[in-house]
């Protein structure tokens, strides 16, 4: 029976192993031809070893283009980024707050609009943005891509933190009025320090969608001194009438090092909001 099981390991983890290996292999493909020569990223495409080592690409990528560097595109992604993450997380959970706890005309009707706007194609919504942001002179600014999280919050932001919430005992919130407790006081109080899991995993998400954005910077971000590190990775393509793939890549694997640091720390929590929050 021991021999049994232990053969069903070794096959499970030989199995887990080599797929694990096969979703990894883009990456490990992407980290080894940024240190390949032009002509050997497709020359010897599958090897993941440089017959070459060229640390110039990184240099080459660095510099940027014109007077428009790399760290300026990761100055403006990093800006852009946290303040979409810190707007996202308080708008999100005020409202999140309000369905889970609050009671008020119409929750229903408008809960069900919200879900309603989770399945809604941000295509349809873009031209409208656009006019409106055209027309209050906020085109080829940041306020585009930063006010918006901070105004109503995200749909599926919302209704993670929902679930959270409910999963947390009301009889927390009527000690608290109890002591005196204020209704912006319970949440401040009370929920938000409880929902640290589902806070974290809705930063992570935020993080990630807002640094890894390539639309909406290209629909509202023209000078390149403001442009963001997705369309400074597209301005390779254009470079000298064809594409410089070795500082491409090496610029793409500079580029994905905040998100694996970001998950590297938070994973913990990041498994522990997205469990807990269908929980009851």
């Amino acid at each position: 029976m021991k021999k049994r099981t232990k053969t069903a390991d070794a096959i499970y983890y030989t199995f887990v192993i080599l797929f694990g290996f096969v979703m990894l292999y883009p990456i490990l493909w992407m980290v080894a031809s940024s240190l390949k020569p032009q002509t050997e990223i497709f020359g010897n495409a599958a090897s993941l070893w440089p017959g070459e080592f060229m640390w110039e690409n990184y240099a080459k990528g660095w510099e940027g283009f014109g007077r428009t560097g790399f760290d300026v595109y990761f100055s403006n992604s990093i800006f852009i980024t946290t303040l979409s993450v810190i707007g996202a997380i308080l708008s999100s959970s005020i409202v999140a707050y309000g369905f889970a706890r609050l009671q008020f005309r119409f929750k229903k009707i408008l809960f069900a609009c919200l879900l309603g706007t989770v399945m809604l194609p941000v295509q349809i919504t873009l031209i409208p943005q656009y006019i409106m942001f055209h027309n209050i002179g906020w085109v080829n600014t940041f306020y585009p891509l930063i006010v918006p999280a901070f105004l109503g919050g995200t749909p599926f932001f919302i209704f993670l933190l929902i679930q959270f919430i409910r999963g947390i005992p009301r009889e927390l919130d009527e000690a608290a009025i109890i002591d005196g407790c204020s209704t912006f006081g319970i949440f401040w109080r009370i929920i938000l320090p409880l929902i640290k899991p589902a806070l974290v995993t809705v930063a992570i998400f935020a993080f990630m969608w807002a640094w890894d954005d390539f639309l909406a910077p290209l629909i509202y971000l023209n000078s390149a001194d403001i442009q963001t590190v997705s369309l400074g990775l597209r301005n390779f393509m254009d470079a000298e009438g064809g594409t410089s793939w070795g500082p491409l890549l090496a610029m793409s694997t500079l580029s994905l090092l905040p998100q694996f640091i970001i998950f590297l720390f938070f994973q913990k929590h990041l498994v522990e909001g997205i469990a807990t929050t269908g929980l009851k």
